[in-house]
């Protein structure tokens, strides 16, 4: 294995946590949609597609209305309740220091992850925020990879997509990356990707020292 050119980030229970935003906003539209609203566990272990994927499949012809009814309810309290992962920054300040291509790829809506990095001040660390919407279509589509790396005259094969579920897996292995699963050791992926990580680290201070040991 060797050191990447560029390394591709997910955003939520990669970098960030905000579970408890995507879940109130999924109870508040769930409830006026005439739904069962899901556990936190649920939520944790569901969400993964973006809101264009996604909310047609739970919603139907009126997916567009439950849409809105999230955003809305997302927008009004996601930055007061948004907090980095253990390390996060340490990890985004050194990957920079040492001259790393860094960009976020998202199934967040773009306006909304871009607004959480300005709020957090890691902006200045990304070349690029991809979001949901951004590209043609989103992860696991290899578009959103294309999109991170505009510009940069990095290939996917050099570059290394960051993140905690399988999707992330299955959008590296799509566009040729290297991928690179964040989670516990202890803990069991929901699904088995059909192409497993290229390495797996615990948290942000393990990658770093994973990196900087090539």
């Amino acid at each position: 294995m060797q050191r990447p050119r560029a390394i591709l980030f997910d955003w939520d229970n990669t970098l960030v946590d905000s579970w408890s935003v995507i879940h109130e906003a999924l109870v508040v539209t769930f409830e006026a949609m005439g739904h069962v609203p899901w556990t936190l566990e649920e939520t944790k272990q569901r969400v993964r597609h973006s809101l264009r994927d996604a909310f047609p499949r739970l919603f139907g012809p009126r997916w567009e209305e439950a849409r809105r009814l999230y955003l809305g309810a997302f927008t009004a309290i996601h930055l007061d309740r948004l907090s980095a992962l253990a390390g996060a920054e340490a990890l985004l300040g050194a990957l920079t220091d040492d001259g790393y291509y860094l960009a976020v790829v998202s199934n967040k809506t773009g306006a909304l992850l871009r607004r959480e990095a300005e709020h957090l001040g890691w902006s200045r660390y990304f070349r690029q925020v991809v979001g949901a919407g951004d590209a043609s279509a989103d992860k696991p589509h290899p578009a959103v990879i294309h999109a991170a790396l505009l510009g940069s005259g990095i290939d996917p094969p050099a570059a290394w997509l960051v993140g905690d579920t399988t999707l992330d897996i299955e959008c590296a292995a799509a566009a040729g990356c290297v991928p690179v699963l964040i989670s516990a050791l202890d803990a069991v992926p929901e699904d088995i990707p059909k192409v497993p990580p290229a390495l797996r680290f615990s948290d942000c201070a393990s990658l770093l020292r994973g990196i900087r040991d090539l």
